[in-house]
């Protein structure tokens, strides 16, 4: 077990290295459910996230930032060094992946499927509710049988 941690810490690491993002003109673009890394030369002692329902932001190191996106919008990250000086103000906008993924319109109802490579039906932010309800109910009991079954859900 402890030989898989050091594995996957060790993927996990060169997929920070490999998705970086630095601070760049305009927006950093991230997706919604998923993860981005930015990296600070100079080092980090805290991290704001101006609103945490778009992003949600985490510390890996004191010269890496995980951003994950949660909802669509915009918003921004203030880092700061360690005499609390910012030295990181970035816009955030946070977007819908458009990977893989078809949407079925029904007159105004939208439900959304992920297709790779075969279709299933996905959360996303403005389907149909009852289409979005059924996918969160099925994908909640599916994860809580999941802990059950690891022991972890008692």
């Amino acid at each position: 077990m402890f030989s898989n941690l050091i594995r996957w810490t060790g993927v996990l690491v060169l997929a920070f290295q490999a998705g970086a993002a630095m601070a760049e003109d305009g927006p950093v673009m991230v997706t919604v459910d998923r993860a981005k890394v930015f990296r600070i030369e100079d080092g980090a002692s805290a991290v704001i996230v101006g609103n945490p329902f778009i992003a949600d932001v985490a510390m890996f190191d004191k010269n890496t930032v995980v951003i994950t996106g949660k909802s669509y919008g915009t918003t921004n990250l203030v880092i700061l060094d360690a005499d609390n000086r910012p030295i990181v103000d970035e816009e955030i906008t946070v977007r819908a992946s458009e990977d893989d993924v078809v949407s079925v319109y029904r007159n105004v109802e939208r439900e959304t499927l992920s297709c790779n490579p075969m279709c299933e039906p996905t959360l996303r932010l403005g389907d149909d509710v009852e289409a979005f309800n059924e996918a969160a109910e099925q994908a909640t009991a599916r994860n809580g049988l999941a802990l059950d079954a690891a022991g972890g859900g008692k």
